[in-house]
């Protein structure tokens, strides 16, 4: 067990913000799946201090939780509006967290018109039957191979629905060489994007949310139902969208409006909207 010394940073806010699905909070503890690791969690909120207990090094967290982010220079950056800033001034601290790619792949083929308790379900049914055993009741992430080659019975029992199909296609994708997730950290935003997007199941939002949460490609700016609403409620009325808007559109527009770390925007605006509904 180690601990962490940081500065703006908030572990229930970025753990809870629904960019991760592997973590649960029992008390003030924190346990997470990461890496093959059963992990443990908690902040001193006094201090700021994050207390872990896990295998993995120091290391490893600092650049999961992206520790070596400039935070204040981010938010200051993406700080357009009152809007912007009340997002801001309720969840500062929440940072995004950097994936492992091929589970966070998996995850938000999962996600697509799935509540985030499914999501969380659907992944764990697939680890108990597809991944190896850690701990009691933990299981590793499967690998591509495992998916790729799963039996219609034993898909079927993990009860994703049209997802199913899609992840397996994924997975043999990724076994054949159709689609090298490592080269896609290579690619600038746009091009990595039609990559992904190559994929069955993956349009405009699951793909920014791989490249956001995985690929660091802090120009992406994932719009679901959420992010849509908060858009056409606060900003419906800015010149960019008087012939309409899209979400495909919106996309465009916050890349321009928020700027080069609008993925951070993003996510400040859709963790408010998720907690405190629309004002």
């Amino acid at each position: 067990m180690y601990t962490l010394e940081c500065t703006d940073f908030n572990l229930d806010y970025t753990l809870d913000c629904g960019q991760v699905f592997r973590w649960d909070k029992i008390g003030d503890v924190w346990t997470g799946v990461v890496q093959g690791d059963v992990v443990h969690a908690w902040q001193d909120l006094q201090t700021g201090l994050v207390h872990i207990d896990s295998r993995l090094p120091e290391d490893f967290f600092r650049n999961y939780f992206r520790l070596d982010d400039d935070l204040d220079r981010i938010l200051k950056s993406v700080n357009k509006d009152k809007y912007m800033a009340e997002a801001i001034r309720g969840y500062r601290g929440m940072r995004l967290i950097r994936q492992e790619p091929w589970e966070c792949l998996i995850s938000y083929l999962l996600a697509t018109a799935w509540s985030i308790p499914n999501i969380k379900n659907g992944i764990a049914k697939l680890s108990r039957i597809f991944g190896g055993e850690i701990a009691e009741d933990h299981y590793s992430f499967p690998e591509p191979g495992a998916l790729a080659m799963a039996c219609d019975s034993d898909l079927c029992d993990c009860r994703l629905g049209f997802r199913t199909n899609r992840i397996r296609k994924a997975a043999a994708q990724v076994v054949d060489g159709d689609i090298n997730l490592d080269e896609l950290f290579e690619l600038d935003y746009e091009d990595a994007k039609k990559q992904l997007m190559v994929l069955d199941g993956i349009g405009e939002k699951v793909a920014d949310c791989i490249l956001l949460f995985a690929f660091g490609k802090m120009e992406a700016f994932p719009v679901d139902t959420h992010v849509e609403k908060v858009i056409r409620t606060y900003y419906g009325d800015h010149e960019f969208f008087k012939n309409g808007m899209t979400k495909s559109k919106i996309g465009v527009w916050g890349r321009q409006y928020f700027g080069n770390y609008c993925g951070y925007a993003q996510q400040y605006l859709f963790y408010q909207k998720r907690l405190e509904g629309l004002k």
